[in-house]
């Protein structure tokens, strides 16, 4: 793998996304010790949760447009050194307001993870393997979130929580040393990459996309694509994507703790089986996605049927888990549900690849990555008013599902073939 530049340059995005969702899940771990150190109720963390979303959404935009400015290897490297000083720093918060102002500061500086990451790919591979990179890639999340389970959770009960937020912050930095000495935007802005395989990348551009479809898609602005049906729709499908995501990453693991008198070792390694199972989701979901491109040639309806079908039965199986009265179908319906889930991660971003220009793939990345993560507000804090105010979790379940299950209808039914195979977003 470290022979091959682009290939070494995504094994780097995919430590980064395992490391990101370490940073965002040690918070949901550690909530049990936190709600009795600093006394915050579970309506507080619910406004905690949803605060990171804040400054996650709004810089997701601002990132994007900085990663069509800048570049994707200077922003993801500020980025991360960022997240991982303001995750450090949650060590030292004090009371609810400490707390809430360093998830908000956390969030503005993951907001250009997905945007960076799509840009660094549409740098580097062609659009029949765009899905597949990404779906590797991407797939450090689930795995991030199984492992963050037992590493938080042993270093929080060996050393108190506060140190386990210090130790995660250096592991950030340290990967950010290693993406300064190997990245680069694309090929021909890399000193390590061999004349070789600058050869083929280009080459392999060269065969997906002509140089009259380059030319016809550059005379577009941003704003022309964010009017896109495509992208709406992709954009509220993500927002969909992301309550299911975000309700199981905040309140999954004080679920287990509340309705089923888990303990926080029993909780830690329980939480990570559907996280090993979303690995194994989104793995596949650019791979499941590329193969019926090449078995149709239609690429539309090889992303459509790949978000349609797995929403659709993730928002099933995440409502039949609220009904459920104890754990192992809890946590069985749970990891179905974020295994379907998984598998359309990387396909929205694929339908960027697809459809964007490359000069605007930054700006759409993080536009679409904005509109999903405001469910990141909506959903944590939905969930905590309802448990505050009912002591059961059964509705948020029920409502996580309906939430899905409207995002793949929508697919379903809006997201059509274009009729012009010259219009500049094609997807056919």
């Amino acid at each position: 793998m470290f022979r091959n530049l682009r290939w070494t340059i995504v094994f780097l995005l995919f430590l980064v996304y395992m490391i990101n969702y370490i940073d965002r899940v040690a918070l949901s771990i550690t909530v049990p010790m936190i709600e009795k150190d600093l006394t915050i109720n579970a309506e507080q963390f619910g406004l905690i949760f949803g605060s990171f979303f804040f400054g996650y959404a709004l810089f997701n935009f601002l990132g994007g447009l900085a990663t069509d400015r800048f570049g994707p290897k200077l922003v993801m490297g500020l980025a991360v050194t960022l997240w991982s000083i303001f995750c450090g720093l949650t060590a030292f918060a004090t009371g609810f307001w400490s707390m809430m102002i360093l998830r908000v500061l956390f969030g503005m500086a993951e907001g250009p993870i997905c945007a960076s990451a799509n840009k660094t790919i549409n740098g580097w591979f062609p659009k029949k393997q765009a899905a597949t990179a990404m779906g590797f890639l991407s797939a450090g999340s689930p795995l991030g979130g199984a492992v963050s389970g037992p590493i938080v959770g042993y270093l929080a009960l060996a050393f108190g929580w506060r140190p386990a937020f210090i130790a995660i912050c250096v592991i950030g930095l340290v990967w950010m040393a290693g993406w300064l000495f190997f990245a680069a935007d694309n090929p021909s802005r890399s000193k390590r990459v061999s004349e070789e395989e600058r050869l083929l990348v280009n080459q392999m551009k060269a065969e997906v996309i002509s140089a009259d479809e380059e030319l016809a898609q550059s005379a577009h602005g941003l704003g022309y694509y964010l009017r896109q049906p495509i992208i709406l729709v992709t954009a509220f499908a993500f927002f969909c994507y992301n309550y299911i995501l975000f309700f199981f990453l905040s309140w999954f693991p004080s679920y287990l703790v509340q309705a089923h008198n888990l303990n926080i070792k029993e909780m830690s390694l329980t939480t990570m089986i559907p996280w090993i199972v979303g690995f194994v989701g989104l793995a596949l979901g650019g791979w499941i996605s590329d193969r019926i491109f090449q078995l149709t040639g239609r690429l539309l309806l090889s992303r459509k049927i790949v978000l349609v079908v797995s929403l659709f039965a993730a928002a099933i199986c995440v409502a039949l888990a609220g009904m459920v009265s104890s754990v192992v179908p809890a946590v069985v319906l749970m990891s179905v549900s974020i295994f379907f889930l998984y598998i359309t991660g990387a396909i929205y971003w694929a339908i960027i690849q697809d459809v964007v220009h490359k000069s605007r793939v930054g700006g759409a990345s993080g536009f679409i990555h904005l509109i999903g993560s405001v469910s990141g507000i909506v959903g944590p804090v939905a969930t905590g008013y309802i448990v505050q105010h009912t002591g059961k979790f059964d509705s948020a379940f029920v409502l996580a599902g309906v939430v899905a299950a409207l995002g793949a209808l929508l697919v379903l039914v809006v997201i059509k073939p274009p009729k012009h195979q010259g219009n500049p977003v094609s997807a056919s």
